[in-house]
């Protein structure tokens, strides 16, 4: 299956979540079991030979392909999650999104700086949810951290927002 076909199942959803945004709807991807396991099977490759040991998937859809690919690549899962919703205690970092004002948090003991790290988000805009997952990780001190989407609204220049030397991919472009 080519990335075409599976962008082809991307839905469009006008004005959501408010006026005037195009929302790349990955639901109806996800829900095919062809395209499911195709993206699986690309993350892996690109993944399996890197030495990733901890995947950290940002609040919610990166919890969908995240430990996923965690377990393909023999690499535990960790979840970047809203305000109020890891029991122990968290570092945040606030950030702006192309609609608005977020905070994520990370628990405090999620990873060390033996590992290495796989931030996955299904959507790169503007690069600011993943910039704050990125400054949040970087304060573990980890050896080496990659990015990862399934798509990325090219127009919208989101990579820019990282450092030179971060390796950033995306699997569908738009």
């Amino acid at each position: 299956m080519s990335v075409e076909i599976i962008k082809s199942k991307i839905r469009d959803v006008v004005d959501f979540p408010q006026k005037g945004i195009i929302f790349r709807d990955l639901t109806t991807v996800f829900k095919d079991a062809d395209c499911l396991k195709e993206l699986s099977d690309m993350l892996t490759r690109m993944y399996a030979e890197k030495g990733i040991t901890k995947v950290v998937g940002i609040e919610s859809r990166g919890f969908i392909m995240g430990p996923i690919v965690a377990t393909r690549i023999g690499a535990g899962f960790v979840p970047m999650r809203k305000p109020g919703k890891l029991p122990a205690e968290t570092w945040q970092e606030s950030y702006t999104k192309e609609y608005g004002v977020d905070v994520i948090e990370i628990h405090k003991d999620a990873l060390c700086e033996d590992d290495v790290v796989l931030l996955h988000d299904d959507l790169l805009a503007t690069g600011g949810t993943m910039l704050a997952a990125y400054n949040l990780v970087k304060r573990f001190n980890p050896k080496k951290v990659y990015v990862n989407f399934l798509v990325e609204l090219e127009f919208l220049k989101g990579r820019e927002v990282f450092p030179a030397d971060v390796e950033v991919d995306a699997l569908i472009k738009y």
